[in-house]
């Protein structure tokens, strides 16, 4: 242990305060919320300012504003609380007769086509791992893998690429088609192209989603316009939308014959390059993942492992 680390004395009750500060702007308000005294809780900031040799915060009329010191070190106390939570939380997984804990984060497309399947194969060869999961945006997977809320994360490789500290590998890949109402005059259609879609009332998804951020990025380049007419939070409504004919939709094939097996949808092919997508699997460096993830992670980057379970 170093020199320095010997010198902090700082408690988690401590970086609570800090972090209830910050949200809060106000030490009373940050004290009451982690049910401490105003001065023991004002006393405990002058003290972590102290250790650290740096001032926190600016003490303004109107309340509490971070200095960029107090910027930089309010990652690394986020950090270290979902740290301790992942050590309480691998700790009564072993309790309760568990051997590990892995959490995995992603992104919505991931999770409805293959998520399911892997985690049951790797359950079969691994009873003694649970694996805990997430939902969300390709750019929230990222985040939730960086944060320390999720060891390993699924996310499409068009959206962002993940800080150097992260591995990353291949997960998956799927194809985009085009849902129609039946009715719709793209639904006699074989196969089209985005040129053929630009035209169209579409129904989107989120604007932070994966295949959003890759209708804006197709319009960018043939110099056109999104006709988004409605906008959902999942497929089940952004397949309700398209069923009510207020436009058209791109999603993945997997979720379509899952989804939309309705005699009112037409699945139309879209024969451009675009349409075939990646998935990438990401996780921090050994030794700052856990036994379990990393088992979790290594299985599910073995397309050939997976199969074999799978059949």
């Amino acid at each position: 242990m170093s020199k320095a680390l010997e010198r902090i004395r700082f408690d988690l009750t401590s970086i609570r305060l800090f972090i209830a500060t910050v949200e809060h702007g106000s030490i009373t308000r940050a004290a009451e919320q982690q049910c401490v005294a105003v001065t023991a809780a004002s006393r405990r900031i002058a003290e972590l300012e102290a250790q650290f040799g740096v001032a926190l915060f600016q003490r303004r009329p109107h309340g509490m504003v971070l200095t960029d010191a107090g910027r930089s070190l309010l990652a690394h106390a986020r950090a270290l609380l979902q740290s301790v939570e992942r050590m309480h939380n691998d700790a009564v997984a072993h309790a309760q007769g568990h051997k590990g804990l892995a959490r995995v984060a992603a992104c919505t497309s991931a999770a409805l086509q293959f998520l399911p399947a892997d985690i049951r194969a790797h359950q079969a060869l691994f009873p003694d791992i649970d694996i805990e999961t997430q939902e969300g945006t390709s750019y929230g997977v990222i985040k939730a893998v960086v944060q320390g809320t999720a060891e390993v994360g699924i996310y499409e490789a068009g959206v962002s690429n993940p800080p150097e500290m992260m591995r990353t590998r291949p997960y998956r890949e799927d194809r985009l088609v085009l849902v129609t109402h039946k009715a719709h005059p793209l639904a006699r259609r074989s196969r089209v192209g985005f040129a053929d879609i630009l035209p169209c009332d579409l129904v989107g998804l989120n604007e932070d989603s994966a295949l959003s951020m890759l209708l804006v990025r197709l319009a960018a380049g043939h110099d056109g316009k999104l006709n988004v007419r409605v906008r959902a939070r999942s497929f089940d409504t952004m397949l309700a939308m398209i069923q009510a004919e207020l436009g058209v939709g791109l999603v993945p094939l997997g979720v379509a014959r899952w989804l939309a097996m309705s005699k009112a949808f037409r699945h139309i092919e879209i024969d451009e390059p675009w349409a075939r997508r990646q998935f990438v699997l990401c996780h921090r460096h050994a030794p700052d993942i856990s036994s379990a993830a990393l088992s979790v992670a290594e299985f599910l980057a073995q397309p050939e492992r997976r199969a074999m379970l799978q059949t």
